[in-house]
């Protein structure tokens, strides 16, 4: 009988030294995934990711709609504002620079890829948009240019004093005005599938006017057009 407990009681102490064994493998893992800064997770479920530098600089934001950074410029948030879904991107001075956004609705859907301009708003981007009702859709590259430029906080200083009017024709007025004085963005060139079926070349002045269109249409016929500063057609020279 002796022997027998003194048996279970070598075997207690093999299982424990193995327990302990184990358990110092588990420590120093952590220990030096710790050390190391790197952490492999096999999935991640979150609402927001924050990327940033070492010394805490946001680089990059990963985000649901709710939690979606609002923007920032010249090392300040901009104010809240509904966002959809996607990643924001920031350059070297913590200043956002460009995104990916994508969501859907009853009555639309769309995805796109902005490219900003460096302390001012999107230049460039790759875009779908779909109105569900209709089913008319346009996706391509698509530019925009200011005629004034690096005037983002003159532009949206307007822009909020106008909101706070509540008024529709002040509103429509000051935004006329806005675009006088070269406060917001004129489109330049698309290339893609507009909303009316033709896929090719668009090209516009510095005043919004289409100046060239190249493009097969709907009934699958090719054109090339020139036009006039008042979208008269010009001769094919």
């Amino acid at each position: 009988m002796k022997n027998e407990q003194i048996q279970i009681l070598e075997k207690q102490v093999r299982q424990l030294r193995y327990l302990v064994f184990s358990l110092g493998l588990v420590v120093v893992a952590g220990a030096a995934m710790a050390f190391s800064g790197i952490t492999r997770f096999t999935e991640l479920t979150a609402e927001r990711i924050n990327i940033v530098e070492k010394d805490g600089t946001i680089k990059l934001v990963i985000s649901n709609k709710a939690r979606q950074h609002p923007g920032r410029m010249a090392g300040k948030d901009l104010p809240p504002r509904v966002r959809d879904a996607g990643l924001i991107f920031f350059n070297g001075d913590g200043d956002e620079c460009g995104g990916l956004a994508y969501d859907n609705d009853k009555k639309s859907a769309g995805m796109v890829y902005s490219v900003d301009k460096y302390r001012d708003d999107q230049v460039m981007q790759i875009q779908y948009i779909e109105d569900l009702q209709s089913r008319v859709k346009k996706y391509g590259l698509q530019l925009w240019s200011y005629g004034k430029e690096d005037a983002l906080q003159e532009r949206l200083d307007r822009y909020h004093a106008l909101q706070k009017l509540k008024n529709d024709s002040l509103m429509k007025s000051g935004i006329a005005a806005m675009r006088k004085d070269g406060l917001l963005a004129t489109e330049r060139l698309f290339i893609g599938k507009t909303y009316t079926d033709d896929m090719g070349l668009f090209i516009k002045d510095q005043n919004g006017k289409v100046r060239i269109r190249m493009y097969v249409d709907k009934h699958n016929q090719p054109r090339i057009e020139l036009l006039d500063e008042n979208e008269k057609a010009l001769p094919l020279q």
